[in-house]
């Protein structure tokens, strides 16, 4: 097995922990060796791969959405993107909630902001070509900022707040965000 294989290997055994952890008790609350020991691992080499547990957190979170999420075209496969992200924060809101409680939302809401600026960079790369546009890059930059921002805002507050949101409206009001008022900011 190569070391990267390796190296993949033992993030996925301390994500694994982590998750499971965070369905007994808050983030704030789990320790460095509560995770280490779950793996049987040692304290190194948690540190050699995380800088702390919400760094973990954080790569458990990209790992299993976001990095999905950015392999997709998201000109064609939008509404299943959409459905992936609803799917997995819907079956995994407990540890999105655990987190809002220790880092607040805020701090949460960087994790998705940060993530989904990439994915916008890359759907308004697609927007300008298609349309064969060069955008000022201030003016690109706060696109993505505008559109990360929103998104991250709306599922955070859906994560959060499931009562006050129709998952079908919700889908519905990202699509017509993004394909119908992108390709117009662009212009």
């Amino acid at each position: 097995m190569k070391q990267s294989e390796i190296s993949l290997a033992t993030k996925k055994s301390m994500a694994s922990a982590l998750k499971k952890l965070m369905t007994v008790k808050p983030i704030s609350k789990i320790s460095v060796r509560e995770i280490v020991t779950a793996c049987d691992l040692n304290r190194n080499s948690f540190y050699y791969h995380f800088d702390d547990i919400y760094d973990l957190f954080k790569w458990m979170l990209e790992n299993e959405t976001i990095d999905v999420v950015k392999q997709c075209n998201l000109i064609t496969d939008y509404h299943q993107i959409i459905n992936f992200v609803l799917d997995y924060v819907e079956s995994n809101q407990y540890l999105i909630a655990n987190a809002y409680n220790a880092v607040g939302q805020a701090g949460l809401k960087q994790f998705f902001y940060l993530d989904f600026i990439s994915c916008i960079e890359g759907l308004i790369t697609q927007g300008e070509q298609k349309q064969g546009v060069t955008l000022e890059e201030d003016y690109k930059h706060f696109l993505c900022a505008f559109y990360s921002e929103a998104i991250a805002g709306c599922l955070l507050d859906y994560v959060i707040n499931t009562q006050s949101w129709n998952r079908e409206k919700l889908i519905t009001y990202l699509e017509h965000l993004l394909l119908r008022t992108m390709p117009a900011a662009i212009t």
